[in-house]
């Protein structure tokens, strides 16, 4: 079923569109890459996404009894975030902020639950650290456990292994598939194009031509034949290998 639906959407700023003429479906279950090049309209999709941003035009469409509220997020951590003075528990309690409502404090259900994503996110041991002092994989951990606190149905990521060491990368990568394995829908930004074409069922490449499918389809594709290749040869390059 679908839980968000795109119609002809034109994102952009002031009038100038960034990117346009968007249309996907993202459905229960669904594990959505957004790749493309710098500056495409990546960010800003996401940001629309949430609401804290509007369209120039198109409409979004929630579905499956979702609202708006109901979505967590991880965004890119800045280093003012990075060196945030709380505990672990703080942060992830604060997930629950929406589901207070004009409630000023947090009930029994609510620890229950960010001590639950805690223990899913393998952080117990955490809880009373403070989340400056957390290496970077630990603090991605944090986040999405804080994440999951908003919402048992759909994430929204952007770039979550961004500055992450090779192994935990890998690590948060196995997260994020497990969370989709059990049934979360996600949606995540991603400049890795093949993470996005091993982990992802769909994926949406935006910039000079806007491209949406499958990551079989995507593969086979113009688009995705070219910017794999790219990539592969980036990498090649940064292992000082001949091109």
């Amino acid at each position: 079923m679908s839980l968000i639906t795109i119609e002809n959407l034109f994102l952009g700023y002031d009038s100038k569109v960034i990117v346009g003429n968007l249309n996907f479906q993202v459905n229960t279950g669904d594990y959505l890459c957004i790749v493309g090049e710098n500056g495409s309209g990546k960010s800003t999709l996401m940001k629309t996404l949430l609401n804290l941003q509007a369209p120039i035009s198109g409409q979004i469409l929630f579905g499956d009894g979702l609202r708006k509220n109901e979505i967590g997020y991880l965004p890119q951590q800045t280093i003012v975030q990075k060196d945030f003075p709380a505990s672990v528990y703080e942060i992830v309690l604060s997930g629950c902020q929406s589901r207070c409502g004009l409630r000023p404090f947090y009930n029994k259900e609510e620890k229950a639950l960010a001590r639950e994503n805690m223990e899913r996110m393998g952080i117990t041991a955490l809880a009373n650290r403070c989340y400056r002092e957390l290496s970077g994989g630990q603090q991605q951990r944090v986040l999405l456990a804080r994440a999951l606190c908003a919402t048992r149905k759909i994430l929204l990521l952007d770039e979550p292994v961004s500055g992450l060491d090779p192994k935990v990368t890998i690590e948060m990568y196995d997260l994020i598939e497990k969370l989709n394995n059990e049934g979360v829908t996600i949606i995540m930004i991603s400049h890795d194009i093949n993470a996005a074409v091993r982990y992802a069922s769909h994926i949406l490449h935006i910039g000079a031509s806007v491209f949406y499918g499958t990551k079989e389809e995507y593969v086979e594709s113009d688009t995705g034949k070219f910017f794999l290749a790219q990539q592969g040869n980036s990498q090649q390059t940064k292992n000082g290998e001949a091109v």
